[in-house]
């Protein structure tokens, strides 16, 4: 049965929906929209570019495989009209609430032609579940309304917006259509530099269990992630994270004498918080004073002299 185009997270719950049977065809969403650019004014394939090239600029991944990924990811899309029914099936993370709204805003102004439209969003992390409960997500399924689609337009262009005023003025709307992206957007709202310290949560929570004495690498990704009420972080972004602490001048980690941060980890590559890194932990120092910043989050570009903070 090739009529239904099921559009996911990513390759592993692909393969899961592909073992439990799911009819039709699968197209993976992989693009890590909380980190990098997002900038407004761009249509799906500008957009696109701008994101193959940050991913490629981080090293995820060889270029044209990343660059002809995207393409054919917009090609598949565009062709929806080819079947009779698309499928949202996603997570309640930040990482899935993201994907959701580019997805949908997408929608919003197309021609449906007939197509049906439908989503699957519960918390439950699709890449760790059986074939079995995979499938029995489909009791969930819910037709996708004008409401799910204005919503996520506009929450799709308060993200692109190169302030985010318009994003954190969606905690005070009833955004509850989509009911795991409140949740996204405070998170979201984390990630940047809290007044006190400058770090972002994930940055706290990276050298908070490192002061308390977890020096491997793997395993502190592992406790930020059980840090977290919705995990939505890859391990590459969050090495990158740890590199940025090891290179600053002067430096908040240290990595033992001889050894690089890689992946995977090996026992050796073990970490340790410096004196600076306690200081700016406990704000005594401001990560920004440190830090030459040069960070995106959605169209927000975050550039030493313009910062915005953030206070939970």
């Amino acid at each position: 049965m090739g009529d239904i185009l099921n559009i996911t997270n990513g390759d592993s719950a692909v393969e899961i929906m592909k073992k439990a049977g799911i009819p039709g065809k699968f197209l993976p969403w992989k693009d890590v929209l909380h980190d990098g650019p997002v900038p407004k004014g761009l249509g799906l394939e500008e957009l696109s570019k701008i994101r193959a090239e940050f991913i490629i600029g981080r090293g995820w991944g060889e270029p044209e495989n990343i660059r002809r990924d995207f393409i054919e990811r917009d090609d598949t899309l565009k062709s929806f009209r080819e079947y009779e029914k698309v499928i949202l099936w996603f997570e309640h993370d930040l990482y899935d609430q993201l994907q959701i709204l580019q997805i949908l805003d997408w929608f919003h102004d197309k021609d449906k032609n007939g197509v049906e439209l439908s989503i699957i969003c519960r918390d439950k992390y699709l890449g760790m579940l059986s074939p079995g409960e995979m499938k029995n997500l489909l009791i969930f399924e819910e037709p996708i309304t004008e409401k799910h689609l204005v919503l996520s337009s506009k929450a799709w262009s308060a993200f692109r917006e190169n302030s985010p005023k318009e994003w954190c003025q969606l905690l005070d709307k009833d955004i509850s259509v989509l009911p795991y992206l409140k949740g996204a957007v405070t998170r979201m709202l984390e990630e940047y530099p809290n007044s006190d310290n400058g770090l972002s949560r994930t940055e706290q929570q990276a050298l908070k269990i490192i002061s308390k004495g977890e020096s491997l690498a793997g395993k502190v990704f592992g406790l930020s992630q059980k840090s977290e009420e919705r995990m939505f972080l890859g391990d590459s972004s969050f090495w990158v994270l740890l590199q940025e602490f090891i290179d600053s001048s002067p430096e908040l980690l240290t990595l033992r004498e001889g050894t690089k941060l890689a992946y995977p980890t090996a026992r050796d590559q073990e970490l340790t918080i410096t004196p600076v890194g306690l200081d700016v932990l406990y704000g005594k120092r401001h990560w920004l004073d440190i830090k030459d910043y040069d960070r995106w989050i959605g169209g927000v570009h975050l550039e030493h002299g313009s910062v915005w903070c953030w206070e939970s």
